[in-house]
């Protein structure tokens, strides 16, 4: 499969309908260490959008479960009113929320993260990408940007967000798929 150019995605997101009032959403979902963060640096300069990342939404290792307050009733259903969305992000060290991140009503947000593009959040978006790769690459990408000791943590977190995709049906809800490990040119 070859993927997309960030020119063509780019193109392909002002194509579309927006669903949040007057804004076009992109959610870039897939497993973890995948390239969605990188993805959605790309593509989100080529839109001039604002970047919101899973990380930020989920509270700890654990926060699968616990997102969609965060997801539904603080960013999408605001901006879906028209209304100006925030929220208090996690912060990872202190292990509670923290600094306050607004999400103003503008014509592109991308939301990135494992499990963003679950099924009560697609109706919002415009396009849905899902982006993979395989587990030994993540796996490596992973302890590459968080180190030896987050190894656990990693695994454990494989088998959750297995469980949320299989579950939410998140890569059949897709719009594109996208090859964590294959070039993606810029045009």
């Amino acid at each position: 499969m070859q993927n997309p150019s960030i020119a063509a995605l780019a193109d392909e997101v002002r194509r579309r309908d927006p669903h949040l009032a007057t804004t076009r959403l992109v959610l870039i979902d897939g497993p973890a260490g995948s390239g969605k963060t990188t993805l959605a640096g790309r593509l989100g300069r080529a839109l001039g959008a604002q970047v919101v990342h899973g990380d930020d939404i989920y509270e700890g290792w654990d926060g699968l479960d616990t997102m969609w307050p965060i997801l539904g009733a603080q960013i999408l259903e605001p901006l879906a009113r028209g209304e100006e969305a925030k929220f208090a992000a996690w912060d990872w060290h202190a292990s509670r929320r923290g600094a306050v991140i607004d999400v103003p009503a503008t014509p592109f947000l991308i939301i990135e993260g494992v499990g963003v593009a679950q099924r009560a959040a697609r109706p919002f978006a415009s396009l849905v990408l899902y982006v993979e790769a395989p587990w030994s690459e993540r796996l490596r990408r992973g302890i590459e940007r968080d180190g030896e000791g987050m190894r656990d943590d990693w695994e454990r977190w494989q088998v959750l967000e297995l469980i949320h995709h299989d579950v939410q049906q998140t890569r059949a809800g897709s719009h594109i798929e996208v090859d964590g490990t294959a070039p993606i040119l810029d045009v």
